[in-house]
């Protein structure tokens, strides 16, 4: 009977075991579906720094990168005028609050502050004192990556990819 509880015990402890490790691959797998771009690629020609992004499965293109040296995830949006930084993230990535201004996003007319950020960076792009905003609207932890930023860069897109850059 012992014995019987005991092998019972090790078979759930072997499911759990299993299940945490589909967990792990598949959270895993969903991550790279959402930012293919993690860690973008950079290749450098005769002085023009080039950063390749792959499209994601929603056909967006979000990477990895760093605002003041953190590092954050963006999402680049040829739409929006600035780069726009969730509000709650200012702290951290040392963005300093200025004077507050309107403006209409997707979701509407929202007032943000404006700030400065001293370096941006995707992969060996580095782009330095870009306007941008907080936006207290913006729950995620991505930031917008407007034209504010991707004006200073030459891009195009071929396919599922877009070439960044810089000029």
């Amino acid at each position: 009977m012992q014995q019987n509880k005991m092998g019972k015990g090790m078979l759930i402890m072997a499911w759990l075991i299993g299940l945490a490790l589909l967990t792990f691959i598949f959270d895993e797998q969903l991550a790279k579906q959402f930012n293919p771009n993690s860690e973008p690629l950079s290749s450098s020609v005769s002085g023009v720094t080039e950063v390749r992004l792959e499209q994601n499965r929603a056909g967006h293109y979000v990477s990895g990168g760093a605002i003041n040296g953190q590092p954050v995830v963006f999402l680049l949006d040829t739409g929006a005028t600035q780069v726009s930084v969730p509000m709650h993230l200012a702290e951290q990535l040392a963005l300093e609050q200025g004077r507050a201004s309107w403006v209409q996003t997707a979701n509407g007319r929202v007032q943000v502050a404006q700030t400065n950020i001293q370096r941006l960076s995707i992969g060996d792009i580095q782009l330095n004192n870009v306007a941008a905003h907080l936006n207290p609207g913006m729950q995620s932890d991505q930031i917008l990556l407007g034209m504010s930023a991707l004006k200073q860069l030459e891009f195009s897109q071929k396919g599922d990819w877009l070439v960044l850059r810089n000029l």
